[in-house]
């Protein structure tokens, strides 16, 4: 025999209570032990609930509660009831209480457990229990409990769900339903316990009309109803459409804050309430305290709504796609305050044809940074338009802002050096024909490049000082190529350091999913996004002790062409100048990233010694600046790495022996001993010098030397 049916041999039935989902599953025994059809069943919390005793059912919360919190059974009896009141028999209930574990439903459950019925004389009506002692402290813990999820509640919708889980001591409702005002009308704001179409007949009307809520509205005044009898005498244009054979009794209260009467609340019971004074004062603190978390609900509502308002207004549509281009963009802000920031980016199609990506992130996370981020892309839109280079145009919005934190006042409390506010950005311009982007960056994060067959790599590019800081600032440019199928990802630091991260781990967060092979730009922004902010990022935080937040923008760029994971040469470039020797550490790094799924790490590390050396032996023994490219081919595991390192100067480099005190004259040296292959190219002006590593998963022999 199956366990079921042991179980109901012996009376007892199994049942599952979902506080979250507000259900409850019942099989056939423990459906018949509540008066219902003997079948297996799935009903609503508000369906099950009439079926117990008011004053019972008030000591389960506390039964439950307990049992959680000692990790225990929850044992209880409880009376069966029928439509009348009338007590049908008395079951036990053992189950065991499980938390959903949400950090935001801290006190939801799903109780699991049996119902078997128990030997006790039944009452002939289930009188409700006197107003002893232990009712009053019952009262004063649910109105504890009813205030704390009530404050708890963030929005409109909660307030409503928590109302309708109310359990009073003694008096339960069954229904209730929450009025507004709209003008000179009284409207339905929200309802639990009523059947379908019950609330149609007093979603909308006058307040002047004869019904119970309305007179509360205009009186200030509750309004209780102890029976059908009292409504139909009290009210009797309305009563016809209230009338109901399973309410019994009404209680009407007005939604009463900072002395302004904003609506009622209607709570409806299956049996007769008397409403004593102490019923009446425990119908009273809840309707001050719905009143008080509805008018929270309704400000952090139009907060989050002038809050996205006013993101939106200043946030742009990409507007219609560019032939040879996709591109999906991104904007998520912190979650405090008015959710409002400095981040943004733009699209601008431009009078020669192409467009400009733009990206950047004023300082600060309040409404001054979100006015200031206006600003400044209406200025970025207006040079761009006027044909400037990316730098030009980098350089007027940076005197552009300079002379905005020079104009502001500081207010009470403030300083200069508290207001001045300065912004990082990243303007590129794209051609769509060719896939350059020429791309000028004050302070900005460097663009990510992924190549078509998924390898990410950040790629260097030259930058000036972050906007309105100088008033008359540089910003260098660097050209990027981007072939068929290949993508550039654009963002602003939030995506990388947010959830406690650096610009090295946060980096190290992201490339798995900017390699994944997602072929929709659109999905690949929303991964993107997710990596940080979804379900699965709280298991990611970052060496920082403190989970920061911050604005996140993202723009993905990818030019239109066949997408392959077959392998696919990587190839970087970089001109390092007399006047920019700092330039050499970010080749470094460059290669580093160009190297990242490298077999073996010793070959990383010397092939970076090797450009280093190259490089600087370029600055300091030639007048002329250093041309360096480097590329990956071949297959994993198997591939080739080739850098070579080119300057204008004819002198080609020898051997020298240096002594044991030398601070040079080894390079050469190093190369032999490091590269597999290495040699020098006489050019039409000026000379490469080259090297090879051949991939291995044992460390490389030692390679030739070719010297032409």
């Amino acid at each position: 025999m199956r366990t079921e049916e042991i179980l109901a041999a012996i009376g007892t039935g199994l049942w599952s209570w979902n506080s979250s989902a507000g259900t409850v599953s019942l099989d056939a025994e423990a459906a018949r032990l509540l008066g219902m059809p003997a079948e297996p069943t799935v009903r609503h919390s508000t369906e099950v609930r009439p079926r117990f005793h008011p004053a019972d059912w008030n000591e389960v919360d506390g039964v439950v509660n307990f049992a959680i919190a000692e990790d225990t059974v929850a044992e209880a009896r409880l009376r069966v009831v029928d439509e009348r009141g009338t007590v049908l028999r008395t079951v036990r209930s053992r189950s065991k209480p499980v938390g959903v574990g949400l950090p935001s439903a801290p006190h939801e459950y799903v109780l699991v457990g049996t119902l078997e019925e128990v030997a006790e004389a039944p009452d002939a009506v289930a009188v409700r229990t006197p107003l002893t002692g232990d009712w009053r402290r019952s009262r004063e813990a649910f109105l504890l409990d009813a205030g704390r999820a009530l404050a708890e509640a963030g929005s409109t919708e909660e307030v409503l769900r928590v109302a309708g889980s109310l359990s009073m001591p003694g008096f339960s409702p069954d229904a209730l339903a929450v009025f507004g005002i709209s003008g000179e009308r009284l409207t339905v704001i929200g309802h639990y316990g009523h059947h379908g179409g019950d609330e149609e007949s007093f979603t909308d009307m006058p307040l002047d009309t004869d019904y119970p809520a309305a007179e509360t509205v205009r009186t200030g005044q509750p309004v209780y109803l102890s029976s059908p009898e009292e409504y139909r005498a009290r009210f009797p244009v309305t009563w016809p459409l209230a009338r109901t054979p399973e309410r019994r009794s009404w209680a009407f209260l007005p939604l009463i804050a900072s002395g302004h009467t904003m609506g009622a609340w209607m709570a409806g019971f299956r049996h007769s309430v008397p409403f004593s004074p102490d019923e009446r004062a425990v119908l009273t603190t809840v309707a001050r305290m719905l009143a008080q978390a509805l008018t929270r609900a309704r400000t952090a509502e139009t907060e989050r709504e002038l809050s996205l308002g006013l993101q939106r207004s200043m946030m742009p549509s990409l507007g219609p796609g560019v032939q040879g281009l996709s591109v999906a963009a991104r904007y998520i802000p912190t979650g405090g305050g008015l959710q409002v920031g400095g981040d943004w980016y733009d699209m601008i199609q431009l009078p020669n044809g192409r467009i400009a990506l733009v990206i950047g992130d004023v300082q600060g996370h309040d409404v001054r940074a979100a006015g200031l981020m206006g600003q400044l892309r209406i200025a970025l839109r207006a040079y761009a338009a006027e044909g400037h280079r990316p730098d030009a145009v980098l350089s007027r919005a940076s005197r552009f802002l300079f002379g905005l934190n020079d104009a502001y006042e500081p207010g009470e409390g403030e300083d200069e050096l508290t207001t001045a506010r300065f912004a990082t950005c990243l303007y590129a311009e794209a051609d769509p024909d060719s896939g350059t982007l020429d791309i000028a960056r004050a302070g900005h994060p460097d663009p990510v490049v992924v190549s078509v067959d998924g390898t990410a790599v950040i790629r260097q590019t030259a930058g000036g000082l972050p906007l309105g800081i100088e008033k008359d600032a540089d910003f260098p440019t660097t050209r990027v190529v981007l072939g068929p199928g290949e993508t550039i990802m654009l963002c602003t630091d939030g995506l990388i350091e947010t959830g406690g991260h650096d610009m090295a781990t946060g980096w190290t967060r992201l490339r798995p999913i900017l390699e994944r092979p997602i072929e929709d730009v659109e999905e690949l922004a929303d991964a993107l996004v997710r990596a940080v902010h979804g379900p699965d990022s709280h298991y990611l935080t970052g060496p920082l002790l403190d989970r920061r937040e911050d604005d996140i923008a993202v723009l993905v760029l990818r030019r239109e062409g066949t997408r392959t994971r077959k392998p696919h040469a990587r190839r970087s470039a970089m001109t390092i100048a007399q006047a920019e020797p700092e330039r050499i550490a970010a080749a470094r790094q460059q290669l580093r990233e160009l190297l990242h799924d490298w077999a073996d790490a010793e070959q990383v590390d010397s092939a970076v010694l090797m450009v280093s050396e190259m490089a600087t032996n370029v600055l300091v023994h030639t007048d002329g600046d250093a041309l360096l490219v480097a590329e990956v081919s071949g297959e994993r595991g198997e591939r080739r790495l080739r850098v070579e390192v080119a300057d204008t100067s004819d002198e080609l480099p020898h051997k020298r022996r240096p002594g044991e005190m030398a601070s040079s004259g080894r390079g050469l040296m190093l190369m032999e001993m490091l590269a597999d292959a290495w040699g020098v190219d006489p050019q039409g002006e000026g000379k490469c010098i080259w090297f090879e590593l051949y991939e291995s998963v044992e460390p490389a022999e030692l390679g030739t030397v070719a010297v032409s």
